[in-house]
This record gives structure tokens, C-alpha cells and sequence, in this order.
């Protein structure tokens, strides 16, 4: 009976809070920022910086075209933006937009020897350099190592983080299901496409809630109850369902190359991989890299990240890793205590 109360109470007081809270409170995207290239859906974004910059090469941040990039900079005290601008760092993102059924037909040629490589060139124009630095996130880290191969005369430094490499590693649910050992018995991509033509956001949602059920389907929302009497902690759970659920939809021919190419031909670590008519040899890349991995992670296992040292040129190669999963990496305020350091003095030892 006691419990029974104190489950009423929760609920009203999170009822009370719920009504209490406006949307402009669960914003994500703390930074000051300023538009400064724009090409179809892709809107290239320079941050502003309150304290003076120490570092004399600005840096790239690619993130994945899965989910929105605003999870690197969720909210104060939680930002890798925010806190890599206090170090002193000159930070630029790309935010790939809402592709629709225009971009269909989108591939990753276009994605990579295009709209990469424009960003790229605005920003070296900007600062008249030769070369920038990268920061690839997922599937981003996996873009920049093959914008890396195709362009190193571009590219100071590599950081890539939560990045699959190898994309064979079983024990991986992601890989399995997208056919990394039964390919189009798994997944038949080309009927989803040309069934679908793009991928709507909402299904791969479906997915990756699908790897892991039980947490992130059901634990997740009775968790919530304990939270429910402190509004901070709400807000914070509330930031986090409005980025997972801000999905956008795949153009089709570039999710059709990624499943195909990477996780079922797993080309990338074999050198087959053809971009524009061009190679892309990890070998070429013999650029100071700096990659990152979570050591929990289940949608990218550390066995996928860390078998980019064997393949890649550089004799210039650091591993560090944080005790999180995939998402921890952008919202743990441990890892945000100690993940900007490790960035930024890695790269102040290579300015």
C-alpha cells in the first residue's frame, strides 16, 4: 500500500513537471554558431569561441549521416563543441540536413569527393592553409578515413571515434543483421531501396532499439519514474528521446553502397572500396591519426575500431579508449572531463 502511494506521487509530480516544462527548455545545440557554406541539404557550421584560440589549424567535426549531429554539442556541461572551444580549439560541423525523395539518388561519391571536400576547401580558403584537421564520429570517422585516402595532401590530422573499420566482427548485432556473414540472406538491401527509396529514419530507429530490447525499449521509461521529481535529470532524459527520435530519412543509393560495400563486402579493410572511379587504399594515409573507441560499445565493437592499425600507412598511431557505450562518448560528463584534453593535446603535439 505504501509503495502504492509513493508510485501515485511520483506520477503526479511528474504530471505537474511535464506541464511545467516548454519545449525551448529541451533545445539541444548550446554553441554559438554561424553559417558560413551551404550546398543542397548540407549546412557547414563555424562555432564562436569566448575564449582566445591557441590552435593555428581549425578542425572538421564529420558526423554520422544516421541521427543528428547535435548530440556533440547536447547541452551545458555536456558539449565536446563547448569544451573543445575552451581548449582553445577553432571547431567547424557539418550538419548533412533532412534528406527527402530529391536526394535519392545521392551516393557516396557524392557525399565524400562532394560536399566533404567542399567543406573542406571553404574552410582552408577561409584560413589560407594547405591542410585542416578531421574529426570523424561513426560513420563520419569511416567517411574521413576514405576522404583521408582520396585527399591526404588536404588532411593534417585524423581523429576518428566510435569509427568501424573492419566490419566483419560477428559478435556485433549491427553487423549481422546488415549480412556481415549472410549478406542479402540477412539483408536484401536492394529490394528495401528500390522498394522504398529512401530509408526512413523511423525504421533504422526501429533497429537499433531492435539490438538491445529490453534496455532501450522498456528499462529506459521505468527508469524514468526515478528521475520524474527532479527536473534537471528530466531534462536531461528529454534531450537525449528528442535526438534519438530526430532521425532523418537515408538517401537510398548511398544506404545501398554502405550496407553492400562495407558491411556485407567488408571492402573497406580490403582495398576495394571505389569512390568516384578512385580507390580507397587505408594504406594511403600516413597522417598522424588519433582514434578513439568506447570500450562498452555495442553499435560499434572495439574490435571493428581497433583494427584500422593494421591497415592504415601512419607510423604516427594512438589508441585511447573511455569505459562507455556508443552514446556515452557524447554525453557522459566523466568522458567530457577527459575526452577534450586527450583531443586537443594530441593535436597541440602536431601543430
Amino acid at each position: 500500500m505504501h509503495e502504492s502511494i509513493e508510485l501515485i506521487e511520483k506520477l503526479v509530480n511528474s504530471v505537474d513537471i511535464f506541464n511545467r516544462l516548454r519545449e525551448q527548455e529541451i533545445e539541444i545545440g548550446v554553441t554559438p554558431k554561424q553559417e558560413v557554406y551551404r550546398e543542397d541539404k548540407l549546412v557547414l557550421y563555424h562555432f564562436q569561441s569566448q575564449v582566445e584560440k591557441s590552435f593555428n589549424i581549425p578542425i572538421l567535426i564529420v558526423y554520422a549521416l544516421v541521427n543528428r549531429p547535435y548530440i556533440v554539442d547536447l547541452q551545458e556541461g555536456r558539449s565536446l563543441v563547448a569544451n573543445l572551444l575552451n581548449l582553445g580549439l577553432d571547431v567547424y560541423l557539418i550538419d548533412w540536413g533532412y534528406p527527402n525523395q530529391d536526394d535519392r539518388w545521392l551516393t557516396i561519391d557524392k557525399y565524400i569527393n562532394g560536399y566533404i571536400n567542399n567543406c573542406v576547401d571553404v574552410i582552408r580558403d577561409r584560413h589560407n592553409l594547405e591542410q585542416i584537421n578531421l574529426l570523424g564520429i561513426c560513420q563520419g570517422g569511416t567517411f574521413s578515413l576514405c576522404y583521408s585516402s582520396l585527399y591526404p595532401e588536404k588532411v593534417k590530422n585524423l581523429i576518428t571515434m566510435v569509427t568501424p573499420v573492419d566490419f566483419h566482427i560477428n559478435e556485433g548485432l549491427l553487423n549481422v543483421w546488415s549480412g556481415s556473414s549472410l549478406g542479402t540472406q540477412a539483408l536484401d538491401v536492394d529490394l528495401l531501396v528500390d522498394t522504398l527509396g529512401n530509408i526512413p529514419g523511423n525504421f533504422l530507429n526501429f533497429v537499433f532499439v531492435m539490438l538491445k530490447p529490453f534496455q532501450l525499449g522498456v528499462k529506459k521509461y521505468i527508469d524514468l519514474l526515478e528521475l520524474v521529481e527532479y527536473e534537471d535529470k528530466l531534462l536531461n532524459f528529454l534531450r537525449m528521446e528528442k535526438w534519438i527520435f530526430d532521425s532523418p530519412d537515408q538517401a537510398g543509393e548511398t544506404f545501398r553502397q554502405f550496407i553492400k560495400d562495407f558491411y556485407q563486402g567488408n571492402k573497406l579493410i580490403k582495398g576495394k572500396i571505389e569512390i568516384g572511379n578512385k580507390r580507397v587504399d587505408l594504406g594511403n594515409i600516413r597522417i598522424p591519426i588519433l582514434n578513439i573507441y568506447a570500450e562498452q560499445d555495442h553499435l560499434v565493437l572495439p574490435a571493428s575500431s581497433l583494427a584500422l592499425e593494421k591497415y592504415v600507412g601512419s607510423v604516427d598511431y594512438t589508441v585511447r579508449s573511455f569505459p562507455v557505450g556508443h552514446i556515452g562518448m557524447y554525453v557522459s560528463s566523466k568522458v567530457q572531463k577527459d575526452l577534450p584534453p586527450t583531443i586537443a593535446d594530441w593535436l597541440k603535439a602536431r601543430e
